[in-house]
């Protein structure tokens, strides 16, 4: 429960630092592409909202689910069939503040044996992990691409 805890006051915390820290980004810098076929930093902002979306449904689904819901997906399908790079600054910055704060509104009210429900995030036998878990890599991963966007954000290796 501990753990559960810290890891939605830490997500809560870093949505509302790094939206602002964001929104301070020029457009053109915001917007380039490093090179052709690697993301943008609001494409890479976009990924986050897609892996935020994809999470809400297996912390959602992972709850109820008499069996273990099998949730994946194609990120790079996923952040072209959104168009991103062609959405606003502002609204993709507003949708991953909110689609965070949904996250952490949906963890504080899951009760605590939930924690341990498992989901499928992959198509290998290894890529099957408790909702808890889920919380902690989400956050992890969210860490890893916001270095991306902003360099040296975080001390961390993801995986």
């Amino acid at each position: 429960m501990v753990t559960m805890k810290k890891t939605i006051q830490e997500l809560r915390q870093i949505s509302i630092d790094y939206a602002g820290k964001i929104s301070s980004i020029p457009d053109t810098e915001f917007a380039a592409k490093p090179i052709p076929h690697k993301w943008s930093k609001k494409e890479v902002l976009g990924h986050l909202i897609d892996s935020g979306q994809n999470n809400l449904r297996r912390f959602i689904c992972g709850q109820q689910a008499s069996t273990p819901p099998h949730i994946v997906y194609d990120q790079n399908f996923w952040v072209e069939a959104n168009n991103y790079a062609h959405a606003s600054k502002e609204d993709i910055i507003l949708l991953w503040r909110l689609i965070n704060d949904r996250i952490c509104s949906i963890l504080a009210a899951m009760p605590e044996p939930n924690y341990l429900k498992i989901c499928e995030t992959g198509n290998e036998p290894s890529d099957v992990h408790s909702l808890e878990w889920i919380a902690e890599d989400y956050v992890k991963h969210m860490k890893h691409h916001l270095n991306q966007i902003i360099p040296h954000s975080f001390d961390i290796t993801y995986p």
